[in-house]
């Protein structure tokens, strides 16, 4: 169980400090498949950092009972003066995974071929993002955060990702953040808005689309 207790999280400015989050409260609890719904800039990777624990709360906290990845298709902690390959070393030694094991995994899902042998600080972006991608799914975690669609290489490789996160993974918990509701219709059982720091949590999916769509009418209008 994933739970996200009373939590504020504020970023200093040089006007000042700017509250992202406020007093948010969540549950998660294993393979409950979440969508956060809310629009640009609304702090939705901030809580997928957050519950990932690549940050720290201002105040509140985030407490986990199960097995969390990082933001899927995220490669902002590769070592880019490593090879993609040794940054499958480190990571699989970091979780207690035998890398000899899962080497061909990411060989032949990634799809770099000779690159994955090369620095990382060679990539593309998109490279970046498979190689990111395929080593997530070398470990085995209980709940997978998502950012956004993963919108990782051409559609062919993007359907493999799918089958790969939603089909093969089925049974796992996965919060997805994102501001398409049809994606979040397509993937989810539940569903919560965030909207001016505020998270609102709904068991039904259309209940959540409604208040979304109401948030959406007033953001626009002021």
């Amino acid at each position: 169980m994933i739970i996200v207790d009373d939590v504020v999280k504020e970023y200093q400015t040089r006007s000042g400090p700017v509250r992202v989050l406020d007093h948010v409260n969540l549950i998660v609890r294993p393979g409950q498949q979440l969508g956060v719904l809310g629009r640009n800039g609304a702090g939705k990777s901030t809580i997928i950092r957050l519950v990932s624990g690549t940050e720290l709360p201002t105040s509140g906290s985030v407490r986990r009972s199960m097995s969390v990845s990082w933001p899927l298709a995220f490669g902002g902690a590769f070592q880019g003066t490593l090879t993609g390959y040794d940054n499958l070393r480190f990571i699989c030694r970091v979780y207690g995974v035998d890398p000899a094991e899962r080497v061909g995994f990411v060989e032949e899902f990634s799809e770099l071929g000779i690159y994955l042998r090369e620095p990382v600080k060679t990539y593309s972006s998109g490279m970046r993002a498979r190689l990111a991608f395929a080593i997530s799914m070398t470990v085995d975690f209980d709940c997978y955060l998502i950012d956004e669609v993963i919108a990782v290489g051409d559609a062919r490789f993007h359907e493999k990702c799918m089958i790969e996160l939603f089909e093969k993974r089925a049974d796992r918990a996965k919060i997805i953040v994102s501001h398409d509701p049809h994606y979040v219709r397509a993937h989810c059982q539940n569903a919560a808005v965030l909207s001016q720091g505020r998270l609102t949590y709904f068991d039904e999916l259309d209940a959540a689309f409604e208040h979304y769509e109401q948030v959406a009418a007033l953001t626009s209008a002021g």
